[in-house]
Parts: C-alpha cells; structure tokens; sequence
C-alpha cells in the first residue's frame, strides 16, 4: 500500500497554472520540458505545503493568506523563468 496517490504539494497545481498563463502562446512554443525544468525550480523556492484535498487548504487559510500565497507562487515563477533561460543547455535552444 502506498501513501503516495493520497497526498500532493499544494503549490504544484499553482505553479503549473502561472506557468501556462505566463508562457501560453509563446512563438516558438515552449516544450513540456522547458516547463518542466521551470516548475521544478519554483517549487524548490517554496516552502512544501502538503495536502490531500485541495479544500483543506481553503479551509484553514484567510483571504490574506491566499493572496500572499499566489503572490509567491508569481514571484517564483518569475525568478524560475529568469534561471532557466539563463541556464539553457544547447539542446534546448
């Protein structure tokens, strides 16, 4: 039996999101690994929230909490995107 399928970081689905809103209809299209790589370093840059039901965390965060917390998620993006176009292997481009 394993936990795993029973539990997520709650950041991961907000930071798939910013990313797609951010990088949606670029030209050239940015590959499900350039994604990828962004995603993992704006994860590394925020703290682990773990969860099993996404309404745990709405239920135990006020309004302010929220919007600090999609605040960071921006940031992170952001500064990930920064690092890696700024560490593109060869092949990537």
């Amino acid at each position: 039996m394993s936990i795993n399928n029973h539990i997520r970081n709650y950041y991961e689905q907000l930071v798939a999101e910013e990313i797609l809103r951010r990088l949606h209809g670029q030209s050239p299209a940015v590959s499900i690994e350039h994604m990828a790589d962004i995603a993992c370093v704006a994860l590394n840059r925020l703290p682990p929230r773990y969860i099993r039901f996404e309404v745990d965390m709405a239920f135990f965060m006020t309004p302010d909490e929220l919007v600090q917390t999609n605040n960071r998620v921006i940031e992170a993006v952001t500064e990930a995107i920064a690092f890696v176009e700024k560490h593109r292997r060869e092949e990537d481009e």
